[in-house]
């Protein structure tokens, strides 16, 4: 048999970075060309594959696929699908292998976060169980920092450099018109179980009294009047309170600040809005002057700002899934494995798809300061290394300049399939 082409799609919410990690995957195919024929990247992830609609990734020049290290968004398409599950709903399943027989493909690269995980996995099982040569790597990705074993996630270092620097910019506009205006300013962040991209706000904190002077985390519970009495000893003592808040603050019986009644396409629950929320408590309880944003996809698509560090490990993720797959490893996901703290130093390792899929990593306690209210000093040394150094895009007029790729698509050799 001829050399096997390879497939790679993206999943789920996408990142700063994460077509950096495409970059890595396809530039570090070309370089083993005698192992590994065309890239084709599923359009609209994962559905892609399920449609038949594969682009063509040697289509694109050097260059091209070189400007996708700078450019944000997910270049190919992503989705939030979760396949279901194998036993009940096989047809899923044999329709990729169908569609990796009938274009040559014996590589799987998926790049996504904890569901990508368990679908990459349950691939590469059913690809086994039926003696089909695949070999199936997760590239790993998410800004909510959640995936165990490695480190930390690609995504999260700039989506973390974007709340601490938005931080501490809003806090010096909030404090300077403190005196006759706005008295607390809630900044909501991403994070639906996890508190680690709030945390990252408390980089903005430079000792006693500087924002922010709440962090609200998944991981501790909310309790009204404890907030409350906080927020306003704050403006007291201040003259003004900026919170960072976590979408996925939950009371004590794990019931969400901000439930929105519905859920998405993977069944997380949906959240509606907990800076709102929390607006109309400090209006109801204290009477101050607020204002609220929410980072949204601000946060995660905010390329200009993002960490060099976290450009740099998320091309090594995607340059090791290959290289990890070329050396016959297949359910695997390369992780970020720190080797040293001060100088900070990582190196590429190598997880099992069974120890990640499913599963959330969640801030440790004591990364939290004792009132829960703040990051501990352990938790800043874990942070500040991940959002160092600046990796501007290129500029032209003022604007950043960024990729825009033609899917050329392979013509397609099966029948239609309705995911």
């Amino acid at each position: 048999m001829s050399k096997q082409n390879a497939f790679y799609a993206q999943s789920g919410g996408v990142t700063a970075v994460i077509n950096a990690s495409a970059c890595g995957v396809i530039e570090t195919a070309r370089k083993h060309g005698d192992s590994i024929g065309t890239v084709y990247a599923g359009r609209n992830g994962i559905l892609g594959a399920l449609t038949e609609e594969l682009i063509d990734t040697s289509a694109l020049s050097d260059e091209t696929v070189a400007a996708l290290r700078h450019t944000p968004g997910g270049a190919f398409g992503s989705c939030r699908y979760k396949l279901k599950d194998v036993e009940t709903h096989r047809a899923q399943y044999e329709r990729l292998i169908e569609v990796f027989k009938a274009h040559n493909i014996g590589y799987f690269f998926y790049n996504g976060g904890n569901d990508s995980a368990d679908t990459c996995l349950k691939i590469a099982q059913l690809a086994e169980s039926i003696g089909y040569p695949l070999k199936a790597v997760h590239v790993p990705k998410t800004v909510d920092n959640d995936l165990p074993i490695t480190d930390n996630c690609p995504g999260f270092g700039s989506v973390a450099k974007y709340i601490a620097v938005s931080t501490k910019e809003a806090a010096m506009d909030i404090e300077s018109m403190s005196a006759t205006s706005t008295k607390v300013f809630i900044l909501e962040v991403m994070g639906r179980h996890a508190g680690w991209i709030a945390g990252a706000g408390g980089l903005a904190g430079e000792g006693e009294g500087s924002a922010p002077h709440l962090i609200i985390f998944p991981e501790i519970p909310f309790d009204r009047g404890t907030v409350m009495a906080r927020i306003d000893d704050c403006v007291k003592k201040f003259g003004y309170c900026v919170i960072v808040v976590s979408e996925g603050a939950r009371y004590s019986d794990g019931s969400f600040l901000a439930d929105a009644g519905t859920t998405d396409a993977f069944g997380h629950k949906q959240l509606g809005g907990v800076a709102p929320s929390l607006a109309a408590m400090v209006k109801e309880d204290l009477g101050y002057k607020y204002h609220w944003a929410v980072a949204d996809y601000l946060q995660r698509s905010a390329r200009h700002l993002a960490s060099a560090t976290d450009v740099e490990q998320a091309y090594a993720v995607g340059k090791a899934a290959v290289e990890f797959a070329l050396a016959g490893k297949t359910s695997v996901m390369p992780a970020i494995m720190r080797t040293s703290e001060s100088p900070y130093a990582w190196e590429i390792g190598e997880a099992p798809l069974s120890k990640i899929a499913n599963a959330e990593k969640f801030m440790p306690r004591d990364y939290i300061t004792p009132d829960g209210f703040g990051i501990s000093d352990l938790g800043r040394k874990y942070f500040t290394p991940l959002i160092q150094g600046e990796d501007y895009p290129p500029y032209k007029d003022g604007m950043p300049v960024y990729v825009k790729l033609q899917h050329k698509l392979v013509e397609k050799k099966l029948g239609d399939f309705e995911p």
